[in-house]
């Protein structure tokens, strides 16, 4: 038997040294790149991102897979969210525009994910100030930065939907505080909130649980359940009737149609405006209102259409008691 030449040994399974040096390249190539892509790279070069992407890497990806291939390497980089990490690399780095570009851009989304998580307004407006006190980062470490909570976002999901993440969490920690609990060591409890944005990502594309929607769920289906409350309100009772029979009472359209008095087509165009106007009611309302991106509000909306039933009998039942019409089945 002929044996293997090293040369194809080490191509098969390089040894550690040459492996070290190819993730070290893909890495700084993977950060190089990032830059590029980013809208507004806040005037970082490749020395300040470096070290955030390769301690992302190294915590989320080769802690769990060690031997993971260098194509899975730059394959996980691509995901990285540039703007967004950048920006949160420059309010770390104490950039004042960066930071007011921040709270700008996201106290809505803040003061929004306070009021889903507490009682009044009063406590609402408290925990939003605790939160950018947190971000800004209060306390100063021994080497004379801060401890901001910035440094637990490793750019794999939105910003936003991260916010809305440290927004439950601290609210979960003052509730414990309140009811005197034992409370878990704060850098492990956002060490965990970290961890759990990275172990999943693009949820829609994918078919996996959004990172940030698994840590917010409660906080982001109020805050759906209340726009398409509100949005159903605004429909008129056939409207209304006719979703009931045709999602909930499992009628055809033909037979949807004849109790509403129209034919099956004139049933199914309608059917099609009511989803388009209720999609873009909820929208409007969690972009205007509670703080969301358009593409969290439209992500939202899409996983709201996948479990219809779910979702909207409860509110299409609270109406129908209002509405005659809507008790024929």
């Amino acid at each position: 038997m002929v044996s293997q030449r090293p040369a194809d040994c080490e191509h098969e399974n390089p040894p550690v040294s040459r492996r070290a040096e190819q993730i070290d390249d893909t890495v700084a190539e993977g950060a190089r790149e990032l830059l590029a892509r980013a809208t507004d790279s806040r005037e970082l070069d490749l020395a300040a991102l470096l070290p955030r992407v390769r301690q992302v890497i190294d915590k989320y990806l080769l802690r769990d897979d060690p031997n993971a291939s260098i194509a899975s390497i730059a394959s996980f980089m691509e995901e990285l969210l540039a703007d967004d990490l950048c920006l949160v690399l420059a309010c770390e780095r104490s950039d004042q525009t960066a930071w007011d570009d921040l709270v700008q851009r996201f106290s809505a989304t803040v003061r929004s994910a306070a009021r889903s998580a507490t009682a009044n307004e009063d406590a609402a407006e408290d925990l939003a100030q605790s939160i950018w006190a947190e971000l800004y980062g209060l306390r100063v470490r021994e080497d004379g930065t801060r401890a901001s909570k910035l440094a637990y976002y490793a750019g794999r999901g939105s910003l936003a939907g991260w916010l809305r993440a440290v927004v439950a969490q601290l609210a979960i920690d003052q509730h414990r505080k309140q009811c005197r609990l034992v409370q878990t060591e704060e850098d492990a409890d956002f060490d965990r909130l970290a961890s759990d944005e990275e172990n999943t990502a693009h949820a829609v594309t994918m078919g996996t649980g959004n990172p940030e929607q698994a840590l917010t769920d409660k906080l982001a289906g109020a805050e759906i359940q209340d726009a398409l409350a509100r949005s159903i309100q605004e429909l008129s009772g056939d409207d209304r009737l006719l979703v009931k029979l045709y999602y909930f009472d499992d009628l055809r359209l033909r037979e949807a149609g004849a109790v509403l008095g129209v034919h099956e087509a004139t049933a199914s165009r309608r059917l099609t405006r009511i989803h388009n106007d209720l999609r873009a009611s909820v929208q409007r309302i969690l972009v205007d209102e509670q703080g969301w991106t358009k593409i969290e509000a439209e992500r939202a909306f899409s996983e709201v259409a996948l479990h219809l039933e779910t979702e909207f009998e409860p509110l299409l039942a609270g109406q129908s008691a209002g509405d005659g019409r809507a008790e024929v089945s």
